[in-house]
């Protein structure tokens, strides 16, 4: 054989090899489906392919029953302008989701009210019992003036000590939190919510309620029936009775520094998943999911068929109806539904007794009564001759009771949100791993706090955890992973 037919040869054979080597790394590489295309699930899948290669993680499929991304992330468009309908403000140490925004460049967008400026309410159903100070001028020296007269009534009405607490027990909490994003050397794996938050040290605040653990930092009776009230009903749509956690990081979303993607908060999830090289089913509702031995095989209302050898659940099964084959035990839960209405419009000021729609305060918050029908308004837009408004309340807002509201309507547009577990301390949590095997579950974290951010430090722990349990490694700490990914430090140091 002269050397031009060995060198054929040669290079035959080093095809063949090649060709083998990717045959058997394809059939080795593990198949996963994904049920939810909102933050969590889209979450997953970014971990996933930021953590593993090709070998061990092959296709990634995700199954969404709408015909959109996003989940709970949504936008709506009332009179011709677009605003956040669902999950809508983000913190600033929300270090995931800030990182998203920087990785499928984002734009972050402020609100207008970032000054403080925004004036407030606080509406007991028959008058306000706190409302700030306003001002019609622009001088930044007038704004300035009102701001700080405002900051000295609240002082005055709620305590300087009191308030100094509240803020001290919301950094406490973030603080701890923070640990989330250490690097892998120090923080492990979680196959447990309990292990997860004894770890950080938060596992205590789902033990008693909020108004149980303020009581206990010293603050005023009056702060927490009033100021916390207003903040927990809005963005929880419940009373201090929620857990201490869920509680504290409801109050850390009405800080400062906040802020939500330009054109809306579902574009990090439609981001993460075109970037995630994903095959998605729109449209298509799982409705069964049985484990063979080997895969599991998952059953769409369509009439389709799927097996994968991983399935994550990131949507809360609180409401869905999938059958498990075997079945599943996770504990009761109810959701807690908020409807949001959005109108275009005028308040009327006489159902707040007030003479004129520019003496209702920007943001009318509410105390904790049966008797009240919403539990905040908001403007979210002024226009020349009315505003855009968003009412959040925990039952249908009729069109009789809109007409008693407001003085006009031109448009309004309601949306029923399944949006967050209802918190009862202490909290009981569904298990990440569902059957012992390979069948995960994102929004068991949920009982602990409902937010955005939230849902993305669980599913990173949840794809550090397939990935851990599919390496076969009974250590689950961080140097076992650490072969996945070679700047899983720079991605903290980054942030």
């Amino acid at each position: 054989m002269n050397k031009h037919h060995r060198l054929i040869a040669s290079l035959l054979f080093c095809t063949i090899l090649l060709l083998l080597h990717s045959l058997h790394a394809h059939a080795h590489a593990h198949t996963v489906c994904i049920i939810g295309s909102g933050i969590g699930g889209a979450s997953v899948a970014h971990f996933l392919r930021r953590y593993s290669d090709p070998q061990t993680i092959g296709q990634i499929t995700i199954f969404e029953r709408n015909g959109v991304v996003g989940g709970r992330m949504a936008t709506v468009t009332i009179a011709g302008e677009t605003f956040e309908a669902g999950g809508s403000i983000l913190h600033p140490k929300n270090y995931h989701v800030l990182n998203y925004t920087k990785y499928l460049n984002l734009q972050v967008k402020t609100p207008k009210h970032a000054d403080d400026s925004l004036s407030l309410g606080i509406w007991n159903g028959h008058k306000f019992v706190y409302k700030t100070l306003n001002s019609n001028s622009k001088l930044p020296i007038v704004q300035r003036f009102v701001s700080i007269a405002n900051s000295i009534v609240m002082l005055l009405r709620y305590g300087v000590f009191s308030l100094f607490r509240m803020s001290s027990f919301v950094e406490a909490m973030l603080s701890k939190f923070l640990r989330y994003y250490e690097d892998f050397e120090a923080r492990p794996v979680f196959e447990s919510v309990e292990e997860m938050l004894k770890w950080a040290g938060l596992y205590n605040l789902t033990t008693r309620t909020l108004g149980e653990e303020l009581v206990g930092v010293g603050l005023s009776p009056l702060l927490i029936q009033e100021l916390v009230t207003v903040i927990t009903r809005i963005n929880y749509g419940q009373s201090v009775n929620i857990s201490g956690l869920a509680g504290a990081v409801s109050l850390a979303g009405s800080g400062g520094g906040l802020w939500s993607v330009g054109g809306g908060n579902w574009q990090m999830a439609d981001g993460l998943i075109n970037r995630s090289n994903v095959e998605l089913h729109l449209h298509e509702e799982i409705e069964s999911i049985s484990y063979l031995g080997d895969v599991y095989e998952l059953n769409s209302t369509k009439g389709g068929s799927y097996n994968c050898q991983v399935t994550v659940v990131a949507t809360p099964l609180d409401e869905l109806n999938i059958l498990f084959n075997p079945e599943i035990s996770i504990p009761p839960r109810k959701l807690q539904h908020t409807h949001a209405t959005f109108v275009r419009g005028l308040l009327n000021p006489a159902y707040f007794g007030l003479e004129a729609s520019s003496d209702i305060p920007e943001l009318v918050g509410t105390i904790e009564s049966a008797d009240l029908p919403f539990s905040s308004i908001s403007v979210l837009k002024q226009h020349d001759k009315d505003m855009t408004y968003k009412i959040f309340s925990r039952e249908p807002m009729s069109d009789a009771l809109l007409d008693d509201i407001f003085s006009v309507r031109v448009e309004t547009i309601k949306i029923n949100w399944g949006a967050y577990p209802h918190y009862l301390a202490p909290e009981k949590y569904a298990p990440f791993i569902l059957d012992g095997n390979h069948l995960y579950y994102v929004n068991a974290f949920e009982n602990a706090a409902s937010s955005m951010e939230t849902s993305a430090v669980a599913a990173e722990n949840i794809a550090r955890l397939i990935l851990s349990r599919l390496s076969g490694q009974d250590n689950y700490s961080s140097p076992n992973l650490k072969s996945f990914t070679g700047d899983s430090s720079k991605m903290h140091s980054e942030l």
